[in-house]
């Protein structure tokens, strides 16, 4: 089978740390205790041994006290792709330039025929092009429908070796776009489970970027009528918007990969929990689906860890403190 040319290029850092670290190890025990996070740790390990493939993990959650402590860390400094879960990186590299005045959320661009690229995504699926689009416009695509013609728009403002900057000087050693020989263009890189729980963490507590460009991204990454086929399966849709996640799929010599990395809010708008989970070498190449095995696998942990989450009361002094963040709830409109 042909191998995509994304997945040709962008595997090679990757597969190469793959190739050469040492077998996966069980997933580390956590310090966090008497609060459910040990069945989150026996789902992962059962589910990590039924879907098969190279996991890398990383999975965090406030302990009794208010401090995140690790709950799953399985080789969760092994660089891998990270395919589309990447373009959160790229999304904050845009918005740290909107943060700094150099761009504007209402900043429009072309959508040429000539910036279309297939796969996921909406706007290849126009068939006609010539739209002024809002830099909004295209960010909201590509976290919610995954757009990878939205990458692209990204790289118009954001060229590939600026982005790689933009991230070094947020502290990130590891997480990186691949330029090519266009600057506008790149591939979408590696990263470490780790490092996109930080990235996660700080997005969560608005660190990351301004408490504006920080509710933007969650916004999207809450919106309920994104990505339901893994973690948020198995939710209603009240539960499903206390969730912001970001799936990547592709394939690669070793075999299918199927990631998703996310955070999950309580009902009082505190972060509890953050998943980053990349699984490589996964059999069922061609299955994009709901009953992938990695996917499935996914789903089983999203609702074990939900239920944890449900269960967790922050003491007094740490509930009166911290970020929060709010969607409001899903109300169907009949048109008018």
């Amino acid at each position: 089978m042909a191998i995509s040319r994304r997945a040709a290029i962008g595997m090679g850092a990757a597969a190469a740390a793959l190739a050469v670290a040492k077998p996966a190890a069980a997933a580390e025990p956590s310090g966090v205790d008497g609060s459910g996070t040990g069945r989150i740790q026996r789902v992962y390990e059962e589910r990590k041994v039924i879907a098969g493939g190279v996991w890398s993990s990383h999975i965090a959650m406030l302990d009794g006290s208010g401090v995140l402590q690790p709950v799953v860390q399985d080789e969760a400094d092994r660089v891998v792709n990270g395919y589309s879960v990447q373009k959160l990186a790229v999304a904050t590299a845009v918005l740290d330039k909107v943060d700094r005045g150099l761009l504007t959320l209402d900043q429009k661009l072309e959508l040429t025929s000539s910036i279309i690229l297939g796969g996921s995504g909406i706007y290849h699926l126009h068939g006609v092009w010539g739209d002024q689009i809002t830099i909004a416009n295209f960010l909201t695509a590509m976290l919610v429908t995954s757009d990878n013609t939205a990458v692209r728009l990204c790289g118009l403002v954001a060229p590939a070796l600026e982005i790689n900057e933009i991230l070094a000087a947020k502290g990130f050693v590891h997480t990186r776009v691949q330029p090519v020989a266009n600057p506008n263009r790149f591939f979408l890189g590696v990263t470490t489970p780790r490092e996109m729980h930080d990235l996660l963490w700080r997005l969560a507590n608005k660190t990351l970027l301004s408490t504006a460009s920080c509710d933007f991204l969650l916004r999207q990454m809450r919106w309920i009528l994104g990505y339901n086929d893994g973690v948020r399966r198995n939710m209603s849709s009240a539960e499903r918007s206390r969730v912001a996640s970001k799936y990547g799929a592709d394939f690669n010599t070793m075999g299918a990969t199927r990631n998703e990395a996310g955070i999950m809010f309580g009902t009082d708008g505190r972060p509890v929990l953050t998943y980053a989970m990349f699984a490589n070498g996964l059999g069922d190449l061609d299955n994009y689906g709901a009953t992938h095995p990695g996917v499935e696998a996914h789903a089983k942990l999203g609702r074990v860890m939900l239920n944890v989450v449900n269960k967790y009361t922050p003491p007094a002094g740490v509930a009166a403190s911290g970020a929060r963040h709010f969607v409001p709830k899903f109300e169907p409109v009949n048109g008018g």
